[in-house]
């Protein structure tokens, strides 16, 4: 994959610099099978990371780009789900916490259909990668068809939504639930804090934290937070990982996991459309969730969507980027784009120190601007963001984002996340996602059908 750095481009040279160092990125962090988030503080294959590397590695090697999604599908469970930790077995146990001996997933969800290997969590992670697949089979679909790679991954993905929409249900609403802060992908957003009250925390004596060996104490969750995240994991594991079984303490409908369900509905459609299959259980489907979306976690007079707190059945009165992230999907009722678009634009969301998109409410409560997911602004959140302002026609708003995103990466290293009020490189540099999607942004194409 070396002379993938020599391929011509059209572009100038600060955006060919900034391409062939993406692209050492992602082949420094390739493991020969699949692509690490950071080959530091996250050392084995993440979900959702994979989803958003392969949109990446699309434009380097479309092949790659299947082999990253195929093998994270390898560790699909037969329930439907697909684990965010897939482990490396030749990695030491304690390269991370929660090890693959925490989770015990061969043998703790034997009844539910955990795969003998490899090892993965128990949990899951937002529900990006049909969008991704569909990304890449339209970067070469000559390719993908000769390889099957639709027909392989669609049968997947279906009941990785299937397993969402009725065993995560657990409103009773349509929605999908989450089930640990872990799941929504936004670790310790201040939209966890008042259901996690409930939750009685493990002592931090009890287990050693592999993040903080690579990682800023004040930059990573709270010894107390992580407590409860390994409570929660231990709970659900104990329960065999049955979600009709377990009794969760901590259960959620979050908007940027639901919105990315719908466009990936919409990904499934227009793969079933190629397949030669019936696309409309999948567009019923995702109109379906964008009117249990609306009804559900749309709040008017915040001007974005909230997270739903299943336990106490009512809104988390919380503004966080997860709440703006549904720009994305493609038939929201008009006046709720025009309200995103104001809240993006106004004093909740507007930092002073980029053009990115902070995670949490600049005049919160617990605004901190370098800790992890609660005021940093992140790179995936940007590109998501970016992708919903094209959806809509507002190209001069998503080229001033796209923009700031590029600058933003080639400065910080294509750090994990950055400080929204100064710019600064925060957590891990070199992180796969942050590379990938810079590739993706620096080919954009600006009559890209949007599914």
């Amino acid at each position: 994959m070396t002379s993938l750095l020599d391929r011509p481009a059209p572009t100038a040279a600060a955006s060919l610099t900034l391409r062939r160092g993406a692209a050492r990125v992602l082949i420094d962090n390739w493991t020969g099978t699949s692509t690490v988030p950071s080959r530091t503080l996250y050392p084995h294959q993440w979900s959702w990371d994979s989803a958003f590397i392969a949109i990446g590695l699309r434009h380097l090697s479309v092949r790659r780009a299947q082999q990253e999604l195929e093998s994270l599908l390898a560790g699909q469970w037969s329930d439907g789900r697909i684990p965010h930790i897939l482990f490396n077995p030749a990695l030491p146990h304690d390269a991370y916490f929660p090890s693959p001996d925490f989770w015990r997933s061969s043998r703790a969800g034997r009844a539910v259909g955990a795969p003998t290997a490899p090892q993965t969590s128990g949990i899951v992670q937002p529900p990006v990668h049909a969008l991704a697949a569909w990304l890449v089979h339209q970067a070469d679909p000559e390719e993908s068809r000769r390889r099957g790679f639709l027909a392989r991954v669609h049968r997947r993905l279906a009941a990785w939504h299937d397993y969402l929409l009725t065993r995560r249900d657990l409103g009773g609403a349509g929605l999908a639930a989450v089930v640990h802060p872990w799941e929504p992908g936004m670790d310790n957003s201040p939209c966890w804090d008042r259901p996690l009250q409930r939750v009685e925390p493990i002592p931090p004596d009890s287990f050693h934290r592999a993040d903080l060996d690579h990682g800023h104490p004040a930059d990573r969750p709270t010894d107390l937070d992580y407590g409860r995240y390994v409570r929660l994991a231990t709970d659900y594991r104990e329960a065999g990982y049955d979600d009709g079984r377990a009794h969760h303490g901590f259960a959620l409908e979050d908007p940027c996991f639901n919105a990315l369900l719908i466009v990936s509905e919409s990904a499934l459609a227009a793969m079933a459309q190629e397949l030669g299959a019936d696309p409309a259980p999948h567009t019923a489907r995702a109109k379906e969730l964008t009117e249990a979306l609306v009804t559900r976690l749309w709040d008017d007079d915040a001007g974005l969507f909230r997270v739903r707190d299943l336990g106490s059945d009512t809104l988390v009165d919380e503004r966080s980027v997860t709440g703006l992230i549904p720009l994305v999907v493609p038939h929201l009722p008009p006046d709720i784009v025009r309200r995103l678009r104001e809240t993006l634009g106004g004093p909740h969301f507007a930092a002073p120190g980029t053009r990115l998109v902070p995670s949490y409410d600049l005049t919160g409560r617990a605004f901190a601007p370098t800790r992890y997911w609660r005021g940093p602004a992140w790179f995936n959140t940007a590109w998501l963001i970016h992708r919903g302002l094209r959806v809509h026609g507002h190209r001069r708003d998503a080229e001033r984002l796209r923009e700031g995103f590029l600058t933003e990466a080639g400065r910080s290293e294509f750090a994990e996340y950055v400080d929204p009020l100064t710019g600064a490189a925060r957590g891990t540099r070199h992180f796969s996602w942050t590379a990938a999607l810079t590739l993706d942004l620096l080919s954009a194409d600006p009559e890209e059908p949007t599914p």
